[in-house]
C-alpha cells in the first residue's frame, strides 16, 4: 500500500458536531503548502522517501548548506524537514507543493510529534504506578519500590525508575480526519494529537488500515 503524508503545525483543540448531532472533538492542523525539497531513491539512498519542508526560515536563520539544498527546489529554507517513506515517488517533483487537499474527510492517519515536557517526574506521574497509603503510620509513599532481588547485586536495565518525562517522539496512530478546510488550509483530526500549541507535527496515512 502507498502512503501519503504531509506536515503541519498544531493549532489547538475544539468540538464539532456530526450531522447525526454526536459532539466530536478535534485537533486543529494548520498544513501550509508543503515543497518537495528532495526525492530519495533505491539506486542512490537505498531506500524510497520524499523529503518535504514546510514555513520558510528567515534569512540570517540559514546557513549555506541549507539554502544550497533549498536552491535545488527554487524554494527557502523550511523551518521545519521530514522525510515521509512508502510513498510513490513517481507522483512527485523536487519543488512541486504538497497542499491539505492531499487528504478527504473520512481517511484514517497517524500523527507524529514531540509531546510536551515536564521536566523530571517521579514514578507516579512518569509510569502510572501507584502510591502507598498516606496514613496510619505508613513511611512508604510516592517511592519508585522494590529494586529487585538481592543476588544479581545490581539493579537490571529497564527498571521504571524517576527521570526526565515527555519532550519525546510521540505518534498516535488511526486518527480520522473529520474535516478538510482548502481555503483555511486547516485539517480537523478528531481527538487529540501529541506536542503543544503551535509545534510541528507529521500526517501520514495509517500503517494499520
Amino acid at each position: 500500500m502507498t502512503r501519503k503524508g504531509i506536515l503541519g503545525r498544531k493549532i489547538g483543540m475544539t468540538q464539532v458536531f456530526a450531522e447525526n448531532g454526536i459532539l466530536i472533538p478535534v485537533t486543529v492542523v494548520e498544513v501550509l503548502p508543503n515543497v518537495v525539497l528532495q526525492k530519495k531513491t533505491v539506486e542512490v539512498d537505498g531506500y524510497e522517501a520524499i523529503q518535504l519542508g514546510v514555513e520558510d526560515k528567515r534569512e540570517k536563520r540559514s546557513n549555506k548548506p541549507e539554502k544550497g539544498h533549498a536552491s535545488k527546489a527554487n524554494t527557502a529554507p523550511k523551518r521545519f524537514v521530514k522525510e515521509i517513506r512508502g510513498v510513490e515517488i513517481g507522483g512527485y517533483e523536487v519543488g512541486q507543493e504538497v497542499k491539505v487537499d492531499l487528504f478527504a474527510e473520512g481517511e484514517m492517519v497517524d500523527v507524529s510529534g514531540i509531546s510536551k515536557g515536564k521536566g523530571f517526574q517521579g514514578v507516579i506521574k512518569r509510569h502510572g504506578q501507584s502510591r502507598g497509603p498516606m496514613a496510619h503510620g505508613s513511611r512508604y509513599h510516592r517511592r519508585p519500590g522494590s529494586m529487585g532481588p538481592v543476588a544479581p547485586n545490581r539493579v537490571f536495565k529497564g527498571k521504571n525508575l524517576p527521570g526526565q518525562t515527555g519532550g519525546e517522539r510521540i505518534t498516535v496512530q488511526n486518527l480520522q480526519i473529520v474535516k478538510v478546510d482548502t481555503e483555511r488550509n486547516l485539517l480537523l483530526v478528531k481527538g487529540y494529537v501529541p506536542g503543544a500549541k503551535k509545534s510541528f507535527i507529521e500526517i501520514r496515512s495509517t500503517v494499520k488500515a
